[in-house]
């Protein structure tokens, strides 16, 4: 088992040193400070990298189906047009007996 200090174990994980050091203190990646100095085993090292391969943004690996469907953001905001309901609002407010009051007019126009 190989271990590294703080410059060895940034260099494996291609980040600077002082990330490192405050992942490692965060608790991030396992390390040792047995003295003034990190020490971090190579297998916690790959540990930590092979952890972020199962992220969410990773690619789906091959042979594994997805479902591609419309993307369909309901929260969106629509500019234009008139603020009338859409004829299906109303039939639905209509079935359901619900009573919908007329929007008020704008103050500022004469």
């Amino acid at each position: 088992m190989r271990s590294y200090d703080l410059q060895e174990a940034a260099h494996f994980l291609r980040m600077s040193p002082t990330i490192l050091r405050r992942k490692a203190a965060a608790g991030e990646i396992r390390g040792a400070k047995p003295g003034k100095r990190w020490v971090f085993l190579e297998e916690d090292l790959a540990d930590y990298l092979g952890r972020l391969y199962a992220a969410s943004r990773q690619a789906p690996l091959s042979g594994s189906k997805l479902e591609i469907g419309a993307c369909r953001y309901t929260n969106a905001a629509t500019f234009g047009g008139s603020g009338l309901p859409l004829p299906m609002v109303r039939e639905y407010e209509s079935l359901l007996g619900l009573r919908t009051s007329e929007r008020p007019k704008s103050s500022t126009t004469g």
